[in-house]
């Protein structure tokens, strides 16, 4: 009875059922919160679980600090491509350590997802930073 919470906290997991396929893949395209910018075609990336930490959402220029300390979030839901191609409109950081952020080619927006460069063929876009048509 209660269809107030479906849209709080846990949004990924009340959204999931529309957002998954069978087969795991995604549903809907994927776009920048910021600018609708589309990131991913329906049926292009893999859901998967796994925990990443991502600093917290700005512009480009200032994704990363000289202090060593970031704000961010431990994120687990996440959209996965094997292949840097398979996007529509991805940018990525300056390697911060061995990792590289995935921004919004157009915006500059992010980081939404996460890319280790000792994995050529894994590139992670979180559910939750992105939105969905």
């Amino acid at each position: 009875m209660d269809n107030n919470g479906q849209s709080s906290l846990s949004k990924e997991s009340t959204d999931r059922p529309s957002l998954v396929s069978e087969d795991g893949k995604n549903i809907k395209s994927v776009l920048c919160q910021r600018c609708g910018s589309k990131v991913l075609c329906p049926g292009m990336a893999v859901f998967a679980e796994k925990e990443l930490f991502l600093p917290s959402m700005r512009k480009k220029n200032t994704v990363g600090t000289s202090d060593g300390s970031v704000d961010g979030d431990t994120l687990t839901a996440h959209w996965v491509v094997d292949d840097i191609y398979t996007f529509e409109n991805v940018g990525f950081t300056n390697n911060v350590g061995r990792i590289k952020y995935l921004i919004c080619a157009d915006c500059e927006i992010g980081p939404i997802g996460w890319h280790c460069l000792d994995d050529k063929k894994s590139f992670y876009v979180a559910v939750e930073r992105v939105d969905h048509a």
